[in-house]
Formats: structure tokens, C-alpha cells, sequence
């Protein structure tokens, strides 16, 4: 498995150091658990990670961010779009199986029955053609689903290249790996699109941040967090503005 991981070239790896860039980001630094209640995030390798995540930012300034710029610059935005729904297409699969692991046996069949009419009708996933027909996706994956069945992330690591992850999240990506060979690939491309598409907004949140780390740790937990709740709050995430008003009036 390290040996494949070795093999990728460096720019798949910098593309998945921000596979987190289309998330929404809280403020804060405490993760709101399932339940409603803060939880602080898992963070014992703090220390190291800070190294790590440095590293990451400069190598996405020195090489992605180039790489980035050139390939926009000289790939027509039509190719760019096709490239990018292929690799969307690819992910379908992977969200049938984590969705059936859940349950969710609605989510699985949208995805078989996406990834079926954009590899036909879509000419090999070319074109979302599921979704102009009103078929919208909701990815999901292997960490997703042991979240779902109430499995924690863990601690939170950032790897070299790859960027935020915490020890469930990258076990489900190191296993989803070995099944399916295309995974980390099909990822980095998603990755880079979504990167392409939001580098102003990733270099302004990190670039005002008076500490980037944290910016990126708990946007990257918290977001995890949302997909693993499919973006539903429960009850208890609701303020009680009644309760808060009778309080300040006293």
C-alpha cells in the first residue's frame, strides 16, 4: 500500500491537501458533537501537525498554485468541465457502497442510477446528465459511513501532501484505496476542481487567519462532521431564543 502511495506523482497528492476547500467553516475551535454538545477536537499530535500543515500551505504556494494557473490558462473551459464530471461520475460507486453500509438504501440506488445514465447518456460521464434530470448527488464514502454507525474520527492528522484527515477518515480512504485502485486518483481530480474553483476564498481564510492550523483543523473536522449528518442539525443544535430572551430580561 506505501509503495502505491509513493507512486503518485506529487501534484495528485497536492491537489488532495485541499480536498477540503468547498466546505463550510465555523468559527471556533471546538467541533459540535451529534448531539448537539461541544466536543473539543482530538488533536495529540498537534505539534507535529503544525510541521506538517506548514509544509502543505508552502508546497500548494510553490508548485499547486502554479500547476493550477497553467492548466487553466491553456485548457479550454469545456475540457475542464468534462474532466471534471468524469471524475465526479467515478466517485458514484463509492457512494452506493457507503450508502448501502448505512442504510441509505435511497442515496444508493440515486448513485447506481447516476452512474449508470452518466457513463451512457452522459458519454462516459462527460456530462451530468443525472443531474439535469433533476438526479442531484450527495457523495459519500467509507469514513462517512463508520461516522453514521456512530464510529468518532479520532485523532486529527494531517499528512504530507494529502493535508487534513483524522485516523478514521484515512483508514476508510486507505481501504477504499485497495478495493478500488482509481480511488485516490478520482479524488485528486475532484480535489483539484474544487481547489481551481475556490483558491481565492481558501487563500483569504487562511491568509487572515492569525493561526491557519486552526482554520484548517476545524474546518476540515466540522465539515466532516455536517456530510457524516448528510448537513441536518439535530434539535439540540437549535438555539432556544425564547429561553435566551427571558434570561436577558433578567
Amino acid at each position: 500500500m506505501f509503495k502505491m502511495i509513493r507512486s503518485i506523482k506529487p501534484i495528485t497528492m497536492a491537489a488532495l491537501l485541499l480536498s477540503f476547500v468547498s466546505m463550510p467553516v465555523f468559527a471556533g475551535s471546538d467541533t459540535p458533537a451529534t448531539d448537539g454538545a461541544p466536543q473539543e477536537v482530538d488533536d495529540p499530535f498537534e505539534s507535529i501537525n503544525r510541521v506538517t500543515s506548514g509544509f502543505n500551505r508552502f508546497f500548494r504556494k510553490a508548485v499547486a498554485d502554479p500547476l493550477v494557473s497553467g492548466y487553466e490558462a491553456v485548457t479550454p473551459e469545456p475540457v475542464q468541465k468534462a474532466i471534471s464530471s468524469i471524475a465526479s461520475n467515478l466517485t458514484e460507486p463509492v457512494t452506493a457502497v457507503s450508502s448501502l453500509l448505512q442504510g441509505d438504501t435511497d442515496n444508493a440506488g440515486r448513485a447506481t442510477s447516476r452512474f449508470i445514465m452518466n457513463t451512457t447518456l452522459g458519454i462516459a460521464g462527460m456530462n451530468d446528465a443525472a443531474g439535469e434530470m433533476g438526479m442531484e448527488q450527495r457523495r459519500e464514502d467509507l469514513g462517512q459511513a463508520a461516522g453514521a454507525q456512530g464510529v468518532g474520527g479520532g485523532a486529527h492528522i494531517v499528512l504530507p501532501f494529502f493535508g487534513p484527515s483524522n485516523t478514521r477518515d484515512a483508514a476508510g480512504d486507505i481501504l477504499t484505496s485497495v478495493v478500488n485502485p482509481f480511488y485516490l486518483a478520482t479524488s485528486s481530480a475532484n480535489a483539484a476542481t474544487g481547489y481551481a474553483d475556490n483558491r481565492e476564498e481558501i487563500d483569504s481564510l487562511t491568509g487572515n487567519a492569525i493561526d491557519p492550523y486552526i482554520v484548517e483543523r476545524d474546518a476540515y473536522e466540522q465539515n466532516r462532521l455536517y456530510q457524516v449528518n448528510n448537513g441536518e442539525a439535530s434539535l439540540s443544535d437549535i438555539p432556544d431564543f425564547e429561553d435566551q430572551d427571558k434570561a436577558a430580561a433578567q
